[in-house]
């Protein structure tokens, strides 16, 4: 037991206890909505669509609902945004200093999502949210004198010709962390401003000795690979050979599931997992209590949300929004539905369409699951499989046939008779796969699951192929594209182009 690490553990134990939430999910909803509706009353956007007026209905949430539209990226950056770029109190009070381009897996080009100095305030508030949770986990004190390494997208950011800065939102926060940050942040500033990705996790890798994590947050597949390229390095057997203290690893970006086997292989001991739902839009949860991945909705951090039913009330058969879709606030939702989240933010987003599906899994508190991307809903032939399942019947098939599979991309595409069939391209480390053995059980495992893929496998969607290939190769594929970092997230339900140019690749 440390003194240090004992007096901040009793330190935020104090202030976890003296934090009491006194006011309903409905209300603190409510508050946020009227605080960001009265900061931006004075902007175009709030002139337009009059939020002076909307301050002094009895009903404010469903007069904002009828009286603002909902917004995509395409018209909120053509129509709004863009304008941003140039001129001050469009969407919300000044001029953005930065820009987010947003990582998502969605979309030709980058885009980009204004980031204000209140919505770093925000980012930062749920962060300290985070440290207050802490207590929750009976963590050992020498956590809490250990060091927190953040493997972000890079933080040497980008001048626009408009005089903001472009990057990474996680590239952003690092850049804005203020000086005492210092004390407990790795790798630091400098190694995070290395642009080239695997420059990066080399100096990472070299100055591993010199640290003393306890904690590690990122995207899985690429924590992954820079603890393997530390372990390799510093000829470990373990990443606890060289980091003891490592207790806790915050998950974020897309689902952990199929890639805990993974972390286990390369850890001496027990890892505590925390998700984290932060997006270019904002941070809006996370795990507050041990034994689940379960993330709590942060409800007073600058964010009004919608929830949009993800089925026949607010979505036509291939996923996308209706033209006048049912929208529920918090004290609307139930559990186990699939939703279409819809923000309001204190970065100027107004009712804007983020393209994630979250689902309730308690309503006190309010905790949440991804269930995936309203674009990886995959039902060209009726098929109806959202992200969630693919991820649970891969992990199936993983178990029962004793492989790891951690990334995966599948489409509909035509086959030679000009046909639909689903291709799978699989992603495994070193092992060899029995492709045919693998298409069958994953075929009768989607069918298991779910009844409207079953239905469409008797009609028109007549096969089902999966192509496996290595680590490597894949992450060739990626880099060739463009995407390989910190903070890459790749399609797991790709267009049929996009397969069809994997498919070239692997084969060339």
């Amino acid at each position: 037991m440390t003194l240090l690490g004992s007096i901040i553990k009793k330190g935020i134990e104090l202030n976890q206890k003296l934090s009491v939430e006194t006011s309903s999910p409905a209300n603190q909803q409510e508050q946020q909505l009227r605080k960001l509706v009265s900061t931006a009353k004075e902007t175009a956007f709030g002139k337009y669509y009059g939020f002076e007026n909307l301050l002094e209905s009895e009903d404010i949430i469903s007069d904002f609902k009828q009286r603002v539209p909902i917004h995509h990226y395409a018209d909120m950056h053509h129509q709004w945004w863009k304008q941003q770029q140039q001129f001050p109190d469009i969407t919300w009070p000044g001029k953005p200093t930065f820009f987010a381009l947003s990582s998502g897996t969605t979309g030709k080009s980058s885009k980009r999502i204004p980031i204000t100095e209140a919505f770093l305030d925000s980012m930062r508030n749920v962060g300290t949210s985070v440290i207050r949770s802490l207590p929750n986990f009976d963590f050992p004190e020498e956590l809490f004198e250990s060091e927190i390494l953040m493997l972000s997208s890079s933080a040497n950011l980008s001048k626009h010709d408009n005089g903001h800065l472009e990057g990474e939102i996680s590239g952003i926060n690092v850049s804005n962390f203020p000086g005492w940050y210092d004390f407990f942040y790795r790798p630091g500033k400098e190694i995070a401003r290395i642009d080239n990705w695997d420059e990066r996790v080399a100096a990472i890798a070299q100055e591993a000795p010199n640290w003393n994590i306890g904690a590690i947050a990122g995207i899985p597949s690429w924590v992954l690979l820079m603890i393997k390229k530390v372990i390799e390095v510093n000829q470990l057997e373990t990443i606890h050979d060289i980091w003891p203290n490592l207790t806790v690893y915050a998950s974020g970006g897309v689902a952990f599931e199929t890639y805990r086997k993974d972390f286990e292989a390369v850890s001496g001991k027990p890892l505590v997992i925390m998700d984290t739902y932060l997006a270019s839009e904002g941070f809006f949860s996370y795990t507050d209590r041990p034994g689940v991945m379960d993330m709590k909705l942060a409800l007073e951090h600058g964010y009004f949300y919608e929830f949009i039913p993800f089925d026949e009330r607010g979505v036509d058969e291939r996923g996308h929004l209706l033209e006048n879709p049912v929208s529920f606030s918090i004290d609307e939702v139930e559990t186990d539905q699939d939703y279409v989240l819809v923000i309001s933010t204190c970065a100027g987003a107004w009712r804007y369409v983020i393209g994630d599906t979250i689902k309730f899994t308690s309503l006190d508190p309010n905790e949440i699951l991804i269930t995936g991307r309203t674009k990886f809903f995959l039902n060209v032939v009726g098929s109806q499989l959202s992200e969630e399942k693919l991820d649970a019947a891969i992990l199936e098939v993983s178990e029962n046939l004793h492989v790891t599979v951690n990334e995966y991309s599948v489409a509909a595409v035509k086959n030679d008779d000009n046909q639909y069939i689903h291709q799978w391209v699989i992603v495994v480390n070193g092992e060899k796969i029995d492709e045919k053995e693998f298409e069958k059980r994953l075929d009768q495992s989607l069918k298991n699951a779910n009844k409207n893929y079953g239905v469409a496998r008797s009609k028109a969607l007549k096969d089902i192929k999966v192509k496996a290939i290595q680590k490597e190769d894949y992450y060739g594929y990626l880099e060739q594209n463009k995407k390989k970092g910190g903070q890459v997230k790749t399609p797991k339900v790709m267009k049929s182009e996009d397969m069809n140019k994997l498919l070239a690749y692997i084969q060339d």
